[in-house]
């Protein structure tokens, strides 16, 4: 027989922290989507150096990044780099772990938005006096931001999703670390992870509308 009994009361009276452990996953999310597009428009000039070894470099962390695991990513952080003498608290080795994965899905979306800005826009710029910097700076850089920021949203919602990691490697101020610190103490799992998935559910909702709301602003053309 179900003899389970729910407490949604318990449950409700810690909300109040596990919206603070919120403010801390949308904070994280934040400044590695901040990382993520500075280090992501870095690894396209990167691509299209003549360098080889930038070319190498980039391509290297594009497809580390894509193609292994998020949580090896968060891990190498926090525990591969203390066999070098790196030690990083929970916050930074998730943070990073999650900025350079964003900064591998950012770098091919922006790679994807380069191919529909054609070529000769860069021409147009040199002919103007422009290097070619300042010609990728001033022309098609916010060409390409335009074209790739409704996906990026996408890698928005999934950096919030990824801080969830962050229990893995001792984090307990964010949401997904809140919400286990209280279900150790209660034991009630069900009540305390559903209002965590409503409350990723809404973050996560909230950063989408805003987003097409953003765009529908700016890029009106």
């Amino acid at each position: 027989m179900f003899g389970y009994t729910f407490r949604w009361n318990q449950a409700f009276q810690a909300l109040p922290r596990m919206l603070d452990g919120a403010l801390v996953t949308l904070e994280i999310a934040l400044l590695s989507m901040a990382i993520g597009v500075a280090v992501a428009v870095a690894l396209t000039l990167f691509r299209r150096s003549e360098s080889r070894i930038l070319r190498a470099f980039a391509t290297s962390w594009v497809e580390i990044a894509r193609n292994t695991p998020a949580l090896f990513q968060i891990y190498m952080a926090h525990f591969g780099l203390g066999a070098f003498g790196i030690h990083l608290s929970p916050f930074t080795s998730l943070l990073a772990g999650i900025a350079f994965n964003n900064a591998g899905y950012l770098a091919e979306n922006f790679r994807g938005a380069l191919k529909g800005i054609p070529d000769t826009q860069i021409r147009a710029g040199r002919s103007l006096g422009m290097t070619s910097l300042q010609a990728f700076r001033l022309i098609v850089l916010p060409q390409m931001l335009r074209i790739a920021f409704l996906p990026a949203t996408n890698q928005m919602v999934w950096a919030i999703l990824m801080t969830s990691l962050g229990v893995t490697v001792g984090m307990n101020t964010d949401l997904a670390g809140v919400t286990q610190e209280l279900n150790a103490r209660s034991f009630r799992t069900f009540e305390f992870f559903s209002i965590a998935a409503v409350i990723y559910y809404v973050i996560a909702k909230v950063v989408t509308l805003a987003a097409r709301l953003l765009a529908s602003r700016l890029f009106r053309y």
